[in-house]
């Protein structure tokens, strides 16, 4: 078997990442840029520092390099999301993927009608189109897909069930987990609820699996390749639209503003990061705490009409979090707004400073990972889940 997917691969220090498929680098004590096939978010993998994995990039490309993978706790993360295929071609022609043992690869990009699906196989003498996503988010034991909103993934589990339903013809979703340390897979439905919605709701119209792979330092694909569970009960019941967000936003200028009962506070430029609630209707929420044009009704409203930009994060939950949310928010943060938002609680601030953009700061990260996946892994391992 050959596990040989990039050439001679050289490792770099990352330092930034200006836009979505560029990434900069310290390479031998030079700054390069290199090429990034990775459209998502990324943010709990980039950070100052962590080791990249570079090839050589193909000829006539602007960039010598491409991004191939990141290393997180000592082990590749692999990015390339265009060889995320390669791999599990091979991986079907050796009959090593678990439940399409018996199938064949007809051909690779097979259009059907307006839509273009990864795979045609065929499986008991019967066609079977294979859509396959790369997933690289992951906390512990815990992966989750997409990263990001994907309005194209979604209708491509929306397509596939319609010609499973209305043809008659067997159709799948295969989640490739680059981490060998993941035990469960959930669809994000912090971030993309849509997409989870639409994940649960073809359950019984498509095959669905997800199977994590393990990589070497060399880039080569390690023998550890396993089924991870997905807890439909628990998505069942947690799949809801309520729980509590964080608001990052950017006040780029001191302002000074007069915040309802609260008088008139000075906020200095950087980022402020809010925590709210909603039982119910967090969308709705969240989408109007990100308009400017409307009533003043929060503390919250105030700030958000005077800065640049708004970042939502929603972290759905049936348990009650906001006040731990803060508690958290409090020892990473460079400072706070006493009273702000917190009126009907005994928490000191719903409002926190920092500095730099949190969504660059490590602590940050790590924290809304721990509420958004720790916390989720945490409960699949207490009886009262089983």
């Amino acid at each position: 078997m050959s596990g040989l997917f990039f050439g001679e691969v050289k490792t770099a220090a990352f330092l930034r990442r200006p836009n979505r498929f560029i990434v900069e680098c310290n390479l031998d004590g030079e700054t390069v840029r290199a090429y990034l096939p990775n459209p998502g978010r990324l943010w709990e993998l980039f950070f100052p520092g962590v080791n990249l994995y570079l090839s050589a990039a193909a000829e006539g490309r602007r960039t010598a390099y491409t991004v191939v993978a990141v290393e997180r706790d000592g082990l590749p993360v692999m990015l390339h999301t265009h060889k995320t295929n390669e791999v599990i071609h091979q991986l079907l022609t050796e009959g090593r993927i678990p439940g399409l043992e018996d199938a064949a690869v007809i051909r690779p990009e097979v259009k059907v009608g307006r839509h273009r699906f990864d795979f045609l196989l065929e499986r008991q003498g019967k066609p079977f189109y294979l859509e396959v996503k790369s997933c690289t988010l992951f906390e512990g034991a815990m992966a989750m897909f997409p990263d990001a909103v994907t309005d194209r993934g979604r209708r491509h589990l929306e397509e596939l069930a319609a010609l499973s339903r209305q043809e008659g013809v067997a159709c799948g979703v295969l989640i490739a987990v680059q981490w060998p340390r993941a035990r469960w897979f959930l669809p994000d439905y912090h971030t993309d609820y849509a997409f989870a919605q639409t994940f649960l709701a073809v359950r019984n119209a498509l095959w669905l699996q997800a199977l994590s792979l393990s990589w070497r330092d060399d880039l080569s694909l390690g023998h550890a390749v396993a089924p991870v569970a997905i807890p439909w009960g628990f998505l069942e019941k947690e799949l809801q639209d309520g729980g509590c967000y964080l608001l990052v936003l950017a006040v780029t200028a001191e302002t000074r503003l007069t915040v309802g009962s609260l008088g008139e506070r000075l906020f200095r430029p950087g980022y402020y990061v809010y925590t709210g609630s909603a039982r119910k209707n967090l969308t709705q929420r969240i989408d109007r705490h990100c308009r400017k044009r409307k009533n003043f009704h929060w503390h919250i409203d105030y700030l958000r009409h005077a800065a640049a930009s708004c970042t939502a994060l929603a972290v759905r939950t049936t348990e009650d979090l906001e006040h731990e949310l803060a508690q958290a928010l409090h020892p990473i943060a460079q400072g706070e707004t006493p009273h702000f938002g917190c009126s009907d609680c005994a928490c000191s601030s719903h409002l926190f400073y920092f500095a730099e953009n949190p969504l660059r700061h490590r602590p940050f990260i790590d924290m809304l990972q721990r509420f958004r996946m720790g916390r989720v892994e945490e409960r699949l391992l207490s009886p009262a889940e089983a």
